[in-house]
C-alpha cells in the first residue's frame, strides 16, 4: 500500500506507526507540522507543513505538497487530529481512515471551538473506517469504530536500558486538572508520615495551569516546570519505582504506555486508567483514594519490588502494545479501506 498520514499533532506517535507500516513493507508519506514539542529534523518521509490556515504564507508549501502528493497516487488517507479546514484537499485524495484518541475532552482546557469540532465530526462521516485506540473510546463513539491498541510515541531504539537501580516517583506530562495533582500530592504527604517512606523523591514533570506553588509542595517533592524533551524525561522516568497516572479521567494515556515500556509501574485510578491497559495485578486506585495511593507509594518504595513489577509491565508492553503488533493491526485494518 501506500499510505498517506495526516498528523499535524501526534508527530512522535505517527512517525512511530508509519515506520512500522514501512517496516512490513508498505509505503508512506507523512505530512505533519512542527507543533509537537519534541523538535526534530525531518525526516525522509515527512513533509512539515504550517498548519496556521489564517497566515497566507502558508499555502504556498500546502498547495507544493498536495501537488506531490496526488502525484504520488496514495491508496488510503489516515487522518489523525486534524484541525486545519484546508487539509481536506489531502484527505480526499483516496479513501479515509479517521483515528480517534479521545471521546471527549478530559477537562475545559481541552474543549474546542465549534467549527473544530464540526471539522472533526466531519471527518468521521465521511471515513471509510473509524478508529479508535480502546475499546473504550469505541464503546463512547456514536458510530461504529475498529479498535487497534494504542503504542508508544517512543522508539524502541530511543529507549534507555532497563534501570536496576531503583528511586522516585515521577508525575510526567501536563499538569492539567483531570491529572488529579492535588490528591497525588496529599497522598505523598501521608506516605512521608507513614513511617515508609525510603528516601525517595517525588517529581513533577511538565508545565501547565496547575495552581500550585512551590511553597505549597510537600517535602521531598519537586515540581520542574517546563516541556522536556524525551533525551531528558526517559532517564528520570526509566529508573522511577513508580509512575504516577492517577487521572480523574478515563484516557488513553501515553505515559501510562511509555511508564510500561520502560519497565515502570503505572499507579492509575479507577477512573482515569482503562483497565484493558493496566498490567495483570495491577487495579486501579479510587480516584479519591488518599490512603489507597500512599499506600501504593509504600509498596512500591521497595527497590526489589519496584524492579520486578515494572518488569512484569514491561512484559505486559511487549506482548500487547509494542510497534511491531500494533503496526500489523493497524495495517489489515488500512488494507480493508485501500483502493
Amino acid at each position: 500500500m501506500r499510505v498517506l498520514w495526516l498528523s499535524p499533532w501526534m508527530r512522535t506517535l505517527s512517525r512511530v506507526h508509519v515506520e512500522a507500516l514501512q517496516d512490513a513493507g508498505h509505503d508512506c508519506l507523512l505530512v505533519t507540522s512542527d507543533q509537537h514539542y519534541e523538535k526534530t529534523r525531518p525526516l525522509p518521509y515527512e513533509r512539515v507543513l504550517d498548519p496556521r490556515p489564517k497566515d497566507p504564507r502558508t499555502i504556498g508549501p500546502l498547495l507544493k505538497a498536495f501537488r506531490e502528493v496526488r502525484a504520488w497516487r496514495p491508496n488510503v488517507v489516515v487522518v489523525e487530529l486534524v484541525w486545519d479546514p484546508r487539509w481536506l484537499m489531502l484527505a480526499r485524495l483516496a479513501p479515509m481512515v479517521h483515528l480517534i484518541h479521545d471521546d471527549a475532552p478530559h477537562d475545559e482546557t481541552e474543549s474546542r471551538p465549534a467549527w473544530q469540532r464540526r471539522l472533526f465530526s466531519g471527518f468521521s462521516s465521511r471515513a471509510k473506517r473509524v478508529v479508535a485506540f480502546s475499546d473504550y473510546v469505541a464503546e463512547q463513539l456514536p458510530y461504529p469504530a475498529s479498535v487497534v491498541p494504542l503504542t508508544s510515541d517512543v522508539r524502541e531504539r530511543d529507549l534507555p536500558p532497563l534501570a536496576e537501580d531503583r528511586r522516585d516517583f515521577v508525575l510526567y506530562g501536563r499538569m492539567s486538572p483531570y491529572k488529579n495533582v492535588p490528591v497525588a500530592l496529599k497522598a505523598w504527604e501521608k506516605h512521608l508520615l507513614s513511617g515508609q517512606h525510603n528516601g525517595d523523591r517525588l517529581i513533577l514533570l511538565g508545565d501547565g495551569p496547575l495552581d500550585v506553588s512551590e511553597q505549597d509542595l510537600p517535602p521531598r517533592c519537586e515540581w520542574r516546570r517546563e516541556r522536556f524533551a524525551y533525551a531528558d524525561v526517559l532517564p528520570v522516568l526509566g529508573r522511577a519505582k513508580g509512575s504516577v497516572v492517577h487521572y480523574r479521567q478515563a484516557s488513553q494515556s501515553g505515559v501510562q504506555l511509555l511508564s510500561m515500556q520502560l519497565g515502570v509501574t503505572p499507579i492509575v485510578s479507577d477512573s482515569g486508567g482503562l483497565p484493558e491497559f493496566q498490567p495483570p495485578d495491577e487495579p486501579g486506585i479510587g480516584v479519591d483514594d488518599v490512603d489507597g495511593l500512599a499506600d501504593a507509594f509504600a509498596r512500591l518504595s521497595d527497590p526489589a519490588a519496584a524492579k520486578r513489577r515494572g518488569e512484569a509491565a514491561r512484559l505486559h508492553f511487549e506482548r500487547t502494545y509494542s510497534a511491531d503488533l500494533v503496526g500489523a493491526k493497524l495495517a489489515a485494518t488500512l488494507a480493508n479501506v485501500a483502493t
